[in-house]
């Protein structure tokens, strides 16, 4: 016997087929095969499918990934979905980490842009690693000159957008365009 949960997630696929229209919802209803790309971590991943980082452990198990700050472009990834929705968390413009904390001397929709950012780049984590990239804004380790301080993470991150783009808000709009800033 079919549930009911099952017959509405098969009833709306045929649906979304015949139709030609394009599910809009918050999650993934279906295993999906995730390329990594520069810049991505897998709490960044996570976001991507579940709009908070509360898949991260679970990706990381279903694909035997011993070490979570690990992941390397072109790996591919199964992202095996529950079909539940979850609400994205609201953003803040204080960033902290485990062992400190950094307020952010940018305000108003740069600092909401620049958490955004931070939680799609590495979930706010500023011991995030994936290859050559570190930290909380998944800098180039060149960049940080060996200093991984979360004081030196927020004042280089500053500086290269501030160069780059000019404003947290443009290279918002340009990560949204490109899939990274």
């Amino acid at each position: 016997m079919v549930s009911k949960k099952k017959l509405a997630k098969l009833t709306a696929s045929i649906g979304a087929v015949v139709f030609g229209v394009a599910a809009t919802q918050g999650a993934v209803n279906a295993d999906t095969i995730y390329t990594v790309k520069s810049g991505d971590t897998l709490s960044s991943i996570s976001y991507k499918f579940n709009k908070d980082n509360s898949l991260v452990n679970k990706i990381a198990q279903q694909n035997s990934i011993k070490d979570i700050n690990r992941i390397y472009v072109g790996q591919r990834l199964v992202i095996k979905s529950d079909g539940e929705i979850q609400v994205a968390p609201s953003q803040t413009t204080t960033q902290k980490s485990a062992n400190n904390s950094q307020t952010s001397t940018v305000s108003g929709s740069d600092a909401a842009a620049k958490a955004w950012i931070a939680n799609h780049e590495s979930g706010g984590n500023y011991s995030a690693t994936n290859g050559q990239y570190i930290g909380k804004y998944q800098l180039s380790a060149s960049y940080l000159n060996g200093d991984y301080s979360a004081a030196n993470q927020e004042r280089v991150a500053d500086q290269y957008v501030a160069s780059r783009y000019g404003s947290w808000t443009a290279a918002q709009q340009h990560w949204i365009a490109n899939g990274w800033y």
